[in-house]
C-alpha cells in the first residue's frame, strides 16, 4: 500500500507547481552566477508574495 504524501511533502509540491514557470527559465541558464541566483530569489519571492495576497482563503497554503 501507498503511503500518504506527508504535508511537508505537499506543501513542496504545492510551492513547486506555483513556481513551475521559474523551474522551465531555470533549465535554459547555461551559466549561473550570483546575479542570476538573486534575480531568481527575487522572482521566487516575489511570486509568493502576490500568490498569497491573491489566495481565496487566506492562509490556506500554510
Amino acid at each position: 500500500m501507498a503511503k500518504r504524501p506527508s504535508r511537508i511533502d505537499l506543501l513542496e509540491l504545492d510551492i513547486d507547481l506555483r513556481l513551475a514557470d521559474l523551474w522551465r527559465e531555470a533549465a535554459d541558464i547555461g551559466e549561473w552566477n550570483l546575479e542570476v541566483v538573486a534575480a531568481f530569489m527575487r522572482a521566487a519571492y516575489g511570486k509568493g508574495y502576490c500568490d498569497a495576497l491573491t489566495e481565496d482563503n487566506p492562509g490556506s497554503l500554510c
